[in-house]
Parts: C-alpha cells; structure tokens; sequence
C-alpha cells in the first residue's frame, strides 16, 4: 500500500469542482433552475468515484463527507449564474478535459492505496474519469462523450498509467500526479483543438 493518498486532495478537490461545473454548465445550456443545475453538478462529480469506491471496497466518499455535496453545490450554483454567452463555446469539454486528467490520476491513486494491483488501478482511475461524464449525458438525453470520435478514454489512460508507472518507479508523488495530470490533459486537450482520433472501425 502507497502512501500518497493524502497527497492527492487537492487534486481531487479540483477535479471535484471541474467536473462539477461541466455538470452545471450542460444543466444551464438545457435552460435548467439552479436546482437542476446542482443535481446535474453532483452526479457529474460523484458517479465515476462512487463506482470506483464501491470496486475497491473502500466507503463511498461523499457519503463519508458533507464537503463534496457542498462543494459540488456552490460550484453549480456560481456557474448557473453566470450567463450562457460569457462561456466560451468548448467551455464544457474543456471543463471535462481538465476533470477527466485529474480523476484518472486521483482514482488510480485511490486505487493504490488500497492495495489494488497496478493494471486494475488504471482501470479505476479510468471509471471515476469517465462515468460521472457518462451519466451527465445520458440524464440530460445528449450523445455521450464517449460516441465521440476525439479522443477520450485513451486521454484517460495516458493519465492513470503515466501516474502509476512513475509511482512504481519510485518517482515522487507530486511529480507523478503532475506528468500524469499533464499527459492526459495535453492529448484531451489535443483532440478538442484538432479533433484527433483513433482509426474508427471500417466496417465491412
């Protein structure tokens, strides 16, 4: 077991409220009330964690903590007050590029530390970056993120697999969590300006 998960609270903190703010931000474009827009904020921010929590056997964390559901609520209610013209049209993906780079790092490091073996960790860090994403599409009736051709889980990946390998390697925590943070921004952030993508399936 590592011991780096204090450590990584303030990532979580951050990826918290990033992801919160894409929830509250696609509850604004429907035209929702800030009570929608704190539902869609929570469920945004919470869903991939309380899998991950549940897979690892650990306590499910906002349940533990009253901080996470406040958080999630003052960050929704900010953006709802803020009109839909003062966001910049790709605000959203790049709230939930910044969201999912710093969930892939902080599940797998969650993972780690409670003694998950380091494939499956990725594999954690992966479902808390990208369910909560999943699930905020699906209830606003929106194609998911994931039908998308630009890369997404593979910018999840780089993230969570970066981190664990240079933990590993015994590479400090901070410096870790901060190349794999980087990594999976930059090719999330790459695919939203450039629209990369994988070769898609040919078909027949």
């Amino acid at each position: 077991m590592i011991t780096t998960y204090p450590l990584l609270t303030l990532l979580d903190i951050a990826s918290l409220s990033v992801f919160a703010a894409s929830g509250a931000l696609a509850a604004a474009r429907k035209r929702m009330d800030f009570v929608g827009a704190s539902f869609f904020a929570l469920i945004t921010a919470t869903g991939g964690g309380t899998l991950r929590d549940i897979l690892i056997g650990a306590p499910i964390f906002w349940m533990q903590d009253a901080t996470t559901v406040i958080l999630c609520i003052v960050v929704a209610i900010a953006v709802w007050a803020i009109p839909l013209r003062h966001w910049p049209d790709r605000a959203l993906s790049w709230f939930d590029g910044a969201g999912l780079a710093a969930f892939s790092v902080y599940g797998a490091g969650k993972a780690l530390a409670f003694g998950i073996p380091s494939i499956p960790a990725v594999a954690a860090g992966v479902i808390t970056a990208c369910v909560g994403g999943i699930i905020r599409d699906i209830t606003g009736g929106v194609p998911s993120v994931l039908l998308q051709r630009e890369l997404y889980v593979t910018a999840s990946i780089l993230a969570a697999s970066a981190f664990v390998v240079l933990t590993t390697f015994a590479v400090p925590a901070p410096v870790a969590a901060g190349m794999g943070f980087s990594s999976g921004l930059a090719l999330r952030g790459a695919a939203i300006k450039w629209q990369i993508a994988l070769p898609s399936h040919r078909g027949k």
